[in-house]
């Protein structure tokens, strides 16, 4: 199966596949945001303990509706470890309960007007495989999935047809989501965000000049530095020694914008979801001069080595059961997940999508704020308070990330 999320300031693809093994809607979305913003940062924490230095840029939203989806077809110690990895507690909120609330939010954003927007998935079944009807549906109903039968044993045909569908909905950003496809997958899901936001206030292109970016003591890099001024939401984080800047899309959605005054490993240990809702409320207007480096990233992730330390493990061992899809033995046997950011003066856009394939088995004085050395990066709805992208700048030049 595979999803897909974009987005006018970055993209991103989290492709898994599978192999045999021979209430109330606000308080629904309310629960939602919650839990998603503490998994977007345990899995940005799980990222960078491996390559600390490198760039970072995801879609938590892609990855857990990917795996909240797959968890329709999860059954026993397989489903408890997605549910409960993701952050829900079976106690306080039913699995209808999370799957209607990941419907609600995916319907919400889906209404908005004042950006470019898209979400959706869409599922491949192989000619020969039958799943359960019952688990098509509601990934139909719920996860707003299309659904199309391919002969996967065509290999270069299907992943040229899987690939310009993604490349659609994500507007060219992902051009190449799938590079090789086994002939043995019998089912491939893809969940996809396609975003596009204007700035509010707009850079001056012909204010953009070269400058330095500090990656470290001892490294610079050139980059092409845009610079405003005008009034901006910021505010200062003492316990975490960093300024926060909110750049305002049209809309509800914003970028935050977090440059530590030391190391950003520090703000990396130390940052959790309560943060953001903190700079929210004590973020105060005034005018600034704003430097901002012009980005265009793209990065690729393995979870394969990721997902099982943050719990996932049965679902790419022998012990999956997904019974709920099929009642042939299979696991989750590759989870990959690539994205793209692009910001310029006019805006920033933002990509993602997740796949998943089955196979048998923020006179007065004005102030300078300057993003010149490593900053931390969050794309945020306000309506819904869901982190749509994260992600963190080491060096604007490394456009191409591989993990």
């Amino acid at each position: 199966m595979a999803w897909g999320v974009s987005s006018l300031l970055h993209c991103l693809l989290f492709a898994l596949i599978f192999t045999s093994k021979h209430g109330n809607t606000e308080n629904k979305i309310k629960s939602l945001y919650e839990v998603n913003n503490d998994f977007a940062f345990r899995l940005y924490k799980a990222i960078v303990s491996s390559t600390p230095s490198q760039n970072v840029f995801f879609s938590p939203l892609s990855v857990s509706t990917a795996l909240a989806a797959l968890s329709l077809g999860a059954g026993g110690e397989t489903h408890e470890q997605i549910v409960s990895g993701l952050g829900f507690n079976s106690s306080v909120i039913t699995d209808e309960e999370m799957h209607q609330a990941f419907l609600n939010l995916l319907e919400n954003l889906n209404q908005r007007t004042g950006v470019d927007l898209n979400v959706g998935t869409a599922v491949y079944v192989n000619d020969t495989f039958k799943p359960h009807p019952e688990f098509l549906e509601n990934l139909k109903h719920l996860y707003l999935s299309e659904g199309f039968s391919v002969d996967f044993k065509k290999t270069e045909k299907t992943l040229n047809e899987m690939n310009k569908y993604v490349e659609e909905k994500t507007h060219g950003k992902i051009s190449k989501f799938i590079e090789n496809l086994d002939p043995q997958t019998i089912m491939y899901l893809l969940s996809y965000v396609y975003f596009k936001g204007k700035w509010s206030v707009p850079f001056d292109p012909q204010m953009t000049r070269e400058d330095q970016f500090h990656v470290d003591k001892e490294t610079t890099v050139p980059v092409q530095m845009m610079f405003t001024t005008d009034d901006f939401y910021t505010y200062y984080d003492h316990q975490l020694s960093a300024r926060v800047l909110r750049l305002n899309y049209n809309d509800s959605f914003f970028m935050i914008l977090t440059l530590p005054s030391d190391d950003i490993t520090i703000l990396e240990k130390a940052l959790h979801p309560h943060h953001i809702i903190k700079w929210q409320k004590w973020m105060s207007e005034h005018e600034w001069h704003v430097f901002l480096p012009k980005l265009s990233l793209k990065t690729s992730y393995d979870l394969n080595n990721i997902l099982p330390g943050m719990g996932f493990s049965d679902m790419f061992s022998p012990k999956a059961n997904f019974s709920g899809i099929s009642d042939e033995n299979v696991l989750v046997s590759e989870a990959v997940h690539k994205a793209t950011l692009d910001v310029d003066e006019t805006g920033a856009t933002a990509t993602a999508v997740t796949g998943m394939g089955l196979m048998p088995l923020s006179a007065r004085i004005v102030e300078t704020l300057k993003f010149d050395r490593p900053f931390m990066i969050f794309i945020v709805d306000q309506q819904t308070k869901n982190i749509l992208f994260m992600g963190k700048i080491g060096n604007p030049a490394n456009s191409e990330i591989h993990q």
